[in-house]
């Protein structure tokens, strides 16, 4: 799928799309684990978990499985748990993905307004980002737990369009997961796809977008500043 888009802001995805957070993750999550009495998982497990934020990380950690859940209160444990020692391992052994710095700078070179959208929580959003420098990059960042609804919902990404005064057509969304796509369809926003990310164990060419790219290089290539 080629072909250009015209636009004036642009939302990106966090974890899978610009970092990968695995081991980060991974490391929290058997922590959590240990709490719990339970043997680690291997980090390509905690992989194709990952896609959907922390509370169903948890879920499908504790459970085991990608549609499993568990209790509340269990789940309510967990949370508290994954997120005290996340707050440890947060970009400890995060890695910025190939051509993620020079893809960002060319869409600012272009006169793009960048915005971080994640289901990531907010203080490890912007902790993230500053460990690994990317923060600079971004006008705005929205966490997963700033709004009722995280992606697959629409409600970040409109809220990016009224921060920005922006209308969901003047916006490309760019995310790694069948999670972002949804989110951006329902947005009314056009959607691009790296393949390299978290989509649950999926194939990004299994994902409804309007083009799947190499990078965010590529991206940043795709995207016409409407001026």
């Amino acid at each position: 799928m080629r072909g250009t888009f015209r636009a004036s802001g642009v939302a990106i995805d966090l974890d899978g799309t610009l970092l990968d957070t695995v081991a980060d993750l991974t490391a929290a999550v058997n922590a959590m684990l240990v709490d719990f009495g339970r043997p680690p998982l291997p980090e390509a497990t905690v992989r194709s978990y990952v896609g959907k934020g922390a509370r169903i990380l948890v879920h499908r950690a504790l459970s085991g499985s990608l549609d499993g859940r568990v209790d509340d209160a269990t789940a309510e444990r967990g949370l508290k748990s994954f997120e005290h020692h996340y707050t440890r391992e947060n970009g400890r052994s995060a890695t910025i993905f190939p051509h993620v710095v020079e893809g960002l700078a060319a869409m600012r070179a272009k006169g793009l307004r960048l915005a971080c959208v994640t289901n990531k929580p907010q203080a490890f959003a912007d902790v993230l980002l500053a460990r690994t420098g990317l923060a600079a990059h971004f006008e705005f960042t929205i966490g997963g737990d700033v709004l009722p609804r995280g992606k697959p919902d629409p409600m970040q990404l409109h809220h990016v369009c009224e921060h920005f005064g922006m209308a969901p057509s003047q916006m490309v969304a760019i995310g790694d997961s069948l999670n972002d796509a949804q989110a951006a369809r329902a947005a009314g926003m056009p959607v691009m796809i790296v393949p390299y990310g978290y989509n649950e164990g999926r194939p990004a060419s299994s994902i409804d977008a309007d083009a799947i790219v190499d990078d965010l290089l590529d991206a940043a290539g795709r995207i016409e500043a409407a001026g």
